[in-house]
């Protein structure tokens, strides 16, 4: 059975310093969406050398699934999780385990599913049409772009604070979007993310497909949209890169907890870089899965859907 890989290209506009926000979004973020039994348990989170990116950090999480949509329950058992591995070596970044020139097998249940991406960033505003040619030059794409300020989200996510029409930021004076807003603001990065999703069963591939690319996508949007609602608890001078690595790892610890799942005793330290001939600098938010689904993974009902971001729990003041 021969199978057709489905690829979206995402370009996602973002205004101010992106590669702190991102890491503090990602872990106050996952942290915020897990719970006993489902989540995102970190295994692994270490630096990484690699030959041809250079100095970059490797990541490997669970993420445990319980809220899957009915016609997956049925072919899925209640203990599910995804493993996700990730090579960040910003401004470019490898997400999901190559087993193979193009294989990605990272699930616990389902060896022919897996989802890879590869994220670059650029000063840009989204303008760079030929970003991943050498990558999946081709194949055949869809391109879907992403607007933090204008697009919706599924309406359960919504929150004032964190809505970017809305949310002005105290320090940097930056926010209140309006329609245009990539015309008229500056600085401005760009996430540019080539997502591929296989899976080879007859029958479900293209539901499943679109499905991941539909998570993926809301969980990219919502992300962003809470990094740039949270800028006054990492801009500037407040958080330095070795400040936001040590919250990333007091709150990776603290999620760990929090599900109530432990790192298994196994160590990934010796594991190679994906075999891959492309090239280019990296970083990019996580990707999904747990036992159990969790909620922000699972794809909305026929609901409204209004514009901005999940709630969000107290973490400690990183600064203290």
């Amino acid at each position: 059975y021969m199978c057709n890989m489905k690829l979206i290209d995402f370009v996602l506009g973002f205004a101010l310093q992106y590669r702190i926000g991102q890491l503090y979004m990602i872990s106050k973020h996952s942290h915020e969406q897990s719970d006993r039994g489902e989540g995102v348990e970190v295994v692994q989170n270490e630096p990484y050398e690699d030959p041809n990116h250079g100095n970059g950090q490797l990541t490997e999480k669970r993420v445990y699934l319980n809220k899957l949509p009915s016609w997956a329950r049925a072919v899925v058992p209640k203990i599910f999780y995804v493993t996700e591995k990730a090579w960040n070596y910003y401004p470019y970044t490898i997400t999901g385990k190559e087993c193979g020139r193009n294989d990605y097998c990272f699930c616990s249940f389902l060896p022919k599913f897996s989802i890879h991406i590869e994220t670059k960033y650029e000063d840009n505003k989204g303008s760079n049409d030929s970003i991943f040619d050498k990558e999946a030059k081709d194949l055949e794409r869809e391109v879907c772009f992403i607007d933090i300020a204008s697009d919706e989200i599924p309406e359960r996510y919504y929150k004032e604070s964190e809505d970017p029409k809305y949310f002005k930021s105290q320090k940097t004076g930056r926010g209140q979007l309006k329609e245009g807003w990539r015309e008229t603001h500056q600085p401005i990065m760009c996430s540019y993310k080539l997502v591929t999703v296989k899976f080879e069963v007859w029958g479900l591939q293209t539901r499943v497909e679109q499905f991941v690319h539909k998570v993926v996508r809301d969980i990219l949007l919502i992300g962003h949209r809470q990094a740039f609602a949270w800028v006054d608890e990492w801009y500037g001078e407040y958080m330095t890169m070795d400040e936001v690595r040590e919250f990333e790892r007091a709150t990776q610890e603290a999620t760990n907890k929090k599900i109530g799942i432990f790192p298994p005793a196994i160590s990934i330290s010796n594991i190679s870089m994906p075999s891959s001939t492309r090239s280019a600098p990296s970083s990019a938010p996580s990707t999904p899965l747990s036992t159990d689904a969790p909620d922000f993974l699972t794809v909305p009902k026929d609901r409204p859907r209004k514009k901005s971001a999940p709630e969000t729990l107290t973490l400690p003041d990183p600064s203290k």
